[in-house]
Parts: structure tokens; sequence; C-alpha cells
């Protein structure tokens, strides 16, 4: 009796540890990194048919194109995981989230097949290996994003294995769960709900009737609606009593117009007319980029009024002399609207980025490939990025402000514009030249405005050895008192030197003291206009010729 108790015992004891593995071995007949496990999937609804499959993601997507085209809609509802609705009310309910679904699917996503995978493990074998799930058996997989008012919901199909089945791809539990907000959102709008059956069938392009007209009539109406906002805005921009402000509502009616007529396409498109998939996939970044384009827009017009208001330099002659401080700062603020402007379009990208989800799904592969984008948009960019650097780059170092008068490409001319790609110069007659800035700074010039504070111009002319450089000296002083006191510098660098000589004559150089480089050139002229009166005047007087007697022959 004593060996049976004690072999009772240690049967016992042996069952008590052997109990967990057995229940271990029991949890792990459901492979939980292959499949979600449920006790019964759908158990409310009829049989499955033959027609529907779900052993693929594919095939389950298929299932659904060939139910809905059959007008079966109890076998469509195998597709969903019911297992949040009671088992009574599975059938009613399915069919009609189904047909929810379905209306979502086909009006507000494009689905790439691609993705699609034909195998029951969903394992992308051709994926590269920097991928996260490649050469991985995956249980669920992302169809689309789309937007609510609190959050984002996805579409999502889950590999789900009922106890004692196998297991299949249906629409995750969660995605049935949004499918009535779903639904309400982005579902029929109002007007369309009232369209006869005719307008609402498909036509060869796979669009309904109603698009192919209501899409042409929505561009008309939208831009019916920037014409008024344009008069609008011109009207009340004739009316306010601030100049500055008449001033702001000039320069914004070009966004305005943009903003409200984008804003009205977006407003029909979500609250009254509901466009397929095709057309909302394209209208709703367009109609996004638009809308973020007219706001940047609008605050950069506005911050340049502003600007110019504060610094009126459009009316003040910035090569004068005494505005060496506001040729400065115009130049800064020439540099400070090129890095706003910038700064704005990159913000305005990465709003438009974010706001939208065409990125986060037909845009994958855009995404996907960023390198190659970046480096064809660069290749296309790299001259007007150039360009906006070495404009910036002028500004920095300060080698040619707005208003400075220089000597480029032997054209006496002031700096007018430093834009964003160019440099804008203005000729001593009045014409313009219009230079790329990357060739503006890589080719050699003279300021004139840099010399501080004055600066000498020679008059160079060519005597004869008889001409008397004293009695020069003197006539040069008179040609100097009689200039305007503006345009004269320091007398004391006032002088005659002869440079050189050859067999014609002699080199007389004149040196005029400048006080305003910006004039110089001015009174350069003047010198050598009295200069050439005085010297006519010494060769009648003395009898003698001051200018050399020679032939062009002999001159060239």
């Amino acid at each position: 009796m004593s060996k049976l108790r004690y072999l009772a015992g240690l049967m016992a004891t042996l069952l008590i540890f052997a109990a967990p593995l057995w229940a271990q071995e029991e949890e792990e007949a459901c492979d939980t990194a292959r499949w979600y496990c449920v006790e019964a999937l759908n158990s409310g609804l009829p049989a499955v048919t033959p027609e529907i499959d779900r052993e693929t993601p594919r095939a389950t997507m298929e299932s659904l194109v060939r139910a809905v085209r059959r007008d079966d809609w109890v076998g469509a509802a195998h597709l969903l995981d019911l297992s949040d609705i009671q088992q009574d009310r599975q059938q009613d309910v399915g069919t009609s989230l189904i047909r929810q679904l379905e209306t979502v699917i086909s009006r507000k996503t494009v689905i790439n097949w691609d993705n699609l995978l034909d195998r029951p493990d969903a394992l992308d074998a051709a994926s590269s290996s920097d991928k996260a799930m490649a050469g991985t058996p995956r249980k669920s997989l992302l169809l689309w994003t789309l937007d609510m008012d609190d959050y984002p919901a996805s579409i999502r199909l889950n590999r789900i294995k009922p106890e004692g089945g196998d297991p299949v791809w249906v629409f995750s539990r969660h995605t049935v769960q949004n499918i009535p907000r779903l639904y309400t959102r982005y579902g029929p709008g109002r007007l369309e709900t009232m369209l006869p059956d005719v307008l609402t069938e498909n036509t060869v392009v796979d669009l309904a009737l109603w698009e192919l007209i209501g899409l042409p009539v929505l561009i008309a109406l939208a831009i019916y609606v920037a014409r008024l906002v344009w008069l609008l805005t011109g009207w009340i921009a004739e009316r306010v009593p601030s100049q500055l402000a008449r001033q702001i509502f000039r320069s914004v009616r070009g966004p305005a117009c943009v903003g409200v007529s984008t804003l009205f396409v977006m407003v029909v498109e979500a609250k009254i007319f509901s466009f397929s998939a095709e057309l909302t996939t394209v209208l709703v970044p367009t109609a996004w980029l638009g809308l973020i384009g007219a706001g940047l827009w609008f605050v950069v017009n506005c911050v340049e009024v502003i600007l110019d208001h504060l610094t009126q330099v459009e009316e003040t002659d910035l090569t004068l002399k005494e505005e060496v401080h506001k040729r400065t700062t115009a130049t800064r603020i020439s540099a400070a609207r090129r890095v706003f402007v910038v700064a704005v379009v990159l913000v305005g990208g990465g709003i438009f980025l974010s706001q939208t989800n065409v990125f986060q799904n037909l845009g994958l592969t855009l995404l996907g490939t960023a390198g190659a984008v970046t480096l064809v948009l660069g290749f296309a960019a790299r001259s007007i990025l150039s360009n906006i650097m070495s404009s910036l780059q002028i500004a920095l170092n300060g080698s040619a402000k707005i208003g400075d008068r220089i000597v480029f490409n032997d054209a006496l001319c002031h700096v007018e514009r430093i834009h964003f790609t160019y440099v804008q110069l203005r000729d001593w007659d009045g014409t313009r030249l219009v230079v790329p800035v990357t060739e503006f700074v890589s080719t050699p010039f003279k300021n004139w405005t840099m010399q501080e504070p004055e600066m000498l111009r020679i008059v160079k002319i060519k005597l004869s050895h008889t001409a008397d450089v004293d009695a020069l000296r003197d006539a040069f002083d008179k040609v100097i008192d009689a200039l305007d006191e503006k345009y004269v510098g320091n007398r004391d660098d006032v002088c005659v030197r002869v440079a050189g000589q050859d067999v014609l004559g002699k080199d007389v150089w004149f040196l005029v003291p400048c006080a305003d480089p910006n004039t110089s050139w001015e009174a350069a002229c003047d010198a050598r206009e009295g200069i050439m009166a005085e010297i006519h005047k010494l060769a009648e007087k003395e009898g003698v010729d001051y200018f050399p007697q020679a032939t062009a022959a002999e001159a060239s």
C-alpha cells in the first residue's frame, strides 16, 4: 500500500507540473506571428459560397469586385470582420456596412494592386533587404488612409484564423467600426442623392455622368468667384483712406482670388458633391496647393508692401552721396526678402505635404525614390539655386549695393535692383542692363562708390611738345574754380602731370578731385570741356599749336 501511495503522489506531482506545459502547447497552437486568432468569424452569416475567396489579400479584393458586380452583398459581408456585432444582426448590418465600404473605396481610394500580393502569408519576396518587412510574413496590410475630424482612419486587411478553420484575409475590426463615419463624410453628397439614376451611372472613362458635367461647371464657378473677389478687393482699395491699406489691398487681389476660389472648390467637393477617387486624388491636393500657395503669396505681398512703406527707398535717389545708409538698408532688405521668400516656399511645401494624404498613399513610390527625385530636381534647379545664393552673397559681402555706381564691362552703371536671378543695372544714358547674378559675381567690375570718401578722375589729353605745361596748370585752376561746388572734392589734389611722350607729343593728365563717386563722371566731362576750351584760348594767344599736327595714318 505504501508503494501505491508513493506512486500516486508522484503521478499527481507530475500532473501538476505538466499542466502549464499542456496549456502552453495549446496556446502555441495559434501562431500569433502569422495571423490573429478568434473563436469564430462571422458565424451569423450564411455559409461562404465558392465565389468568395479570402485566401490572399488580392483574392479578397477581387472577391469584393466580383460580388459587387453580381449584387451579392450577403456574400461580400464575409469580407468583413464582424466580431463586434451581435450574431443575430451580422447579416443585416454586414450587408449595409459592405455597401458603404465599397462606396467609400470606389470614391476616395485608388488601390495599388501591385501591393496586394497573391500569397496567403503576404510575404513580398521581391522587396529589397533594406525594408523592415522584407522576407517576413505579414498578418495586416494597409490599403489607404482617410482623414476624419479627430483622427485618420485606415482601411486595412487583417489575416484572421477562427478556431478550427483556415486563416482568411478580411477587412479589420477597426476598419468596420469606422465605416459609418467614413460613409457619412465621403459618401454621396446631398445633391447627388437627388440626382436621377441616369446621371449616376458610370461612363466609358469610369466616371459618373454627373462628374463629367459637374467638373467643368465647378471650374467655371470657381473662376467666376475669383472674378468677384478681384472686383471686390479693387472696390475696397479705391475707398480706404490709408495709402498703406490701399497698397495692401491692391497687392493681395491675386492671392485673395486664388484662395477664395480654391476654398470654394474644397467646400463644394466636401459638402455638396463627392467626386470619385480618380478626381479626388488630383482635385484635393491641387486645391490644397492653391490654398496654401495663396496664403503664402498673401503673406509675401503684405510684407513687401510694409517694407517698402517703412523704407520708402522708391522715392529716394540712392545714388546721392548722403544716402549711403539707405543704400545699405535697401540692399539688406532686398536680401531679407529673398531669404523670406525661400523660407515661405519651404514652409508652404512642408504644410502641403503634411496636410494632404496624396503622398501617404499614391506618393509612396515617389517618397521611396526621394533620392532620385531630389537628384532630378536639383539638376533642373541648379541654375536658379546658384543665382539665389549668388544674390545673397552680394548682399552679405557688400561688393555692390543698390545705388552704387560701377563700371561693368566698360559700361558706367548704377545698381538699380538685385533680384533672385539677375541684377538690374541702369546705364548712364538711361538704358537697363539685365545681368544674371552668377555672371555679375564672376565678372570683375569697378565700384566707384566704394572709394572713401572721395575719388580722383583723370582727364588724359595728347598735346604737342611745344605746349606750355605751366600755362596749362593756371588754366586748369580756372576750370576747377568754374565747376559746380557739389562736384569738386579736396582742391589740394588738383594737379597737372606729364605722364608720357612719344614722337607725336606728350601725354598730359589733369587730375580732377570729385566729392561724390556717383557724380564723378559728370564732373570729369565738365572738366574736359573746360580744359579743351582753355587750350584753344592758349593756342590762339601764344600762336602755337597745342595739339599734335599728325595725320590720321601717323596717329594710327
